[in-house]
């Protein structure tokens, strides 16, 4: 009989990280979380959800209220424009020239006085 060599080709591991390939392929075929650890830890599970669905909510609702703070700020400032530009405009109208010309216009006949009003005083 003939003793048998050992071929160091058939020794070598054709998979030289056969752990971590196992690892992915169960990563990619689904099979990291069996259903039986869902059963061991379902509580845990369910609030890990529970948080998620919090944060989500939480972040979803101060982005929306982010959004309308700078609509409303934008809102404001062209509200204090308007009422810049309405003062000016209401400043040149009550203008004494601005008056007078309105006055004439109306044909009120009105005019303005020559002198100042008098003050009366009543001496005892």
């Amino acid at each position: 009989m003939q003793p048998q060599e050992n071929n160091p080709q058939e020794q070598i591991d054709p998979r030289p990280y056969a752990g971590s390939d196992s690892f992915m392929l169960k990563a990619l075929h689904g099979r990291m979380l069996s259903i039986d650890f869902f059963r061991r830890h379902w509580i845990a599970v369910l609030g890990v959800v529970i948080m998620l669905m919090i944060y989500i909510t939480n972040r979803y609702t101060c982005q929306t209220q982010m959004e309308t703070i700078q609509r409303l700020q934008h809102d404001l400032e062209v509200a204090k424009t308007e009422r810049i530009r309405e003062k000016s405009a209401y400043m040149s109208q009550i203008r004494e020239s601005q008056m007078q010309h309105r006055v004439d216009s109306l044909g009120l006949g009105l005019t303005v006085q020559e002198r100042p009003p008098f003050r009366i005083t009543q001496d005892k």
